[in-house]
């Protein structure tokens, strides 16, 4: 397939390339969507048959190539490190971090449509990116934000499973159950037991995927507002984006915290197949089990302290530090909380990630949000501190590979600044982001054929007695 580019945007691109060796690379994939084809569905459709014939080339031409050697610290230490799945729509770098089909956050923030002028991007046009690998014209992302908007009816069943749990259940638990209720609408489930070919898979899968990528914020707003608002449910503003409506179903209208709200689902969308949620969506769902099912099941994931639930802890590790040590405590006193935390044997959370060895570039961007909008805010100042204060620390403890801030360092704070301060709620908005990268994976499983994931696994002895003989 020819894609056209679009000449005035490209000039601008080289422009910058020349100035950043870095985003040269980047650039010689690009597509811009010039288009006048608003369909999504359509899209795909016509990219498909192109993907599988490359998936089919590499499988017969290289099947056989060694990626690496896998060790026994691999094995032990939760396979990382260790190249084992294929995602197609990001990749992360150690260095320089996430990128989005070969956008790294900056340029997404400059190349995607936005809802205002120099404005955060809109998480449609993230979704349009990482399904299609082309940037989309803000045509085409107001038709896929109509789309959504009309898929968006959660039906009431979903609402009375919600309501059978006790209000002081946590937040992921009520979402995640939420998510499962609405798993009796999937028409891919409906397609199989019809009996539907394995080549026609992806179809059902898209139509649930973005179902429920339009629905799960209905959701998420009313777990919300039923635990802090009395159950008083605001419905959803037809002339407002994907991001924008979240915040305004939520409570927040204003402009800035719908602003935030973009970039923070943009941001939190997706960050390559690895880490528990991705991972734990593609391993369900190769075993054929629809969208909702394994999107319910990397929820579950993500609600655990040592993923998702980590920006939770970060407001509140940062509030219990002011409460101690005041608003404007000294750097040397916020130095002996940090010791005296990681004294008690807990974490600082909010620092070191798995991949990664420098700055989460999605903690950057967010911290110049903070500096164009809240540059005076106290918590925003002992962020700022923390990001002096944290590594040196963790570097001389000497067991930490990356002691550098990652998303969760930052995101509570902002939140908490437009008001939304319920930190025990944070791990929810991360869940909406990220339905949009797990689901647009999940359409690119079932378009490619990917099989049913079944890794080998050991026991201590076997690895004992394979060491032996190795030696």
């Amino acid at each position: 397939m020819v894609f056209y580019r679009s000449v005035s945007l490209l000039s601008k691109l080289r422009s910058r390339a020349v100035q950043q060796p870095g985003f040269r690379n980047s650039v010689r994939w690009l597509q811009v969507q010039t288009s006048s084809d608003v369909d999504l569905h359509s899209q795909l459709k016509e990219l498909i048959p192109e993907q599988q014939e490359r998936l089919k080339k590499l499988k017969s031409e290289h099947g056989k190539v060694q990626l690496g050697n896998i060790t026994v610290d691999m094995v032990l230490g939760g396979m990382r490190g260790m190249t084992g799945l294929l995602w197609e729509t990001s990749l992360l770098d150690p260095e320089e971090g996430i990128r989005f089909r070969g956008l790294s956050i900056p340029e997404c923030q400059k190349l995607l449509p936005a809802a205002k002028s120099g404005g955060e991007p809109l998480p449609e046009g993230l979704l349009w990116l990482l399904l299609t690998g082309k940037v989309p014209t803000k045509e085409q992302v107001d038709s896929l934000s109509k789309e959504l908007r009309s898929r968006a009816a959660v039906p009431d069943h979903v609402y009375k499973t919600i309501d059978a749990l006790p209000i002081t259940a946590h937040p992921m638990t009520q979402f995640a159950t939420g998510v499962m209720a609405l798993q009796v609408q999937s028409e891919f489930q409906k397609a199989y037991e019809k009996g539907i070919h394995k080549s026609k898979y992806w179809e059902p899968t898209y139509e649930d995927s973005l179902s429920l990528i339009a629905q799960v914020p209905i959701v998420a707003s009313y777990v919300y507002r039923r635990i802090y608002k009395n159950g008083q449910v605001i419905p959803m503003d037809d002339s407002l984006d994907y991001g924008g409506n979240f915040a305004h179903m939520l409570g927040f209208d204003d402009p800035a915290m719908q602003e935030l709200m973009r970039l923070y689902v943009t941001i939190h969308s997706d960050h390559e197949g690895g880490n528990v949620s991705a991972h734990t969506g593609h391993l369900v769902a190769s075993a054929l089990s629809d969208p909702y099912l394994s999107f319910a099941a990397a929820l579950n994931g993500l609600a655990g302290p040592l993923h998702g639930l980590a920006n939770q802890e970060v407001l509140l590790w940062i509030k219990s530090a002011v409460e101690e040590c005041g608003e404007n405590v000294s750097k040397e006193h916020l130095k002996d909380y940090v010791w005296k935390t990681l004294n008690s044997g807990k974490v600082v959370p909010g620092f070191g990630h798995g991949v990664l060895r420098k700055t989460d570039p999605r903690y950057t961007c967010q911290r110049e949000f903070a500096l164009k909008h809240l540059p005076d805010d106290p918590l925003f100042k002992m962020v700022s501190n923390l990001y002096e204060v944290v590594p040196p620390i963790l570097l001389e403890l000497g067991k930490v590979k990356n002691p550098w801030p990652n998303v969760d360092a930052h995101s509570g704070v902002l939140l908490n600044y437009y008001g939304l301060t319920e930190a025990r709620y944070y791990t929810v908005l991360f869940g909406v982001s990220r339905a949009i990268g797990i689901c647009a994976q999940l359409i690119w499983d079932r378009a490619l054929g990917l099989p049913l994931e079944r890794p080998k696994s050991v026991t201590m002895e076997w690895l004992e007695n394979y060491c032996k003989k190795a030696a």
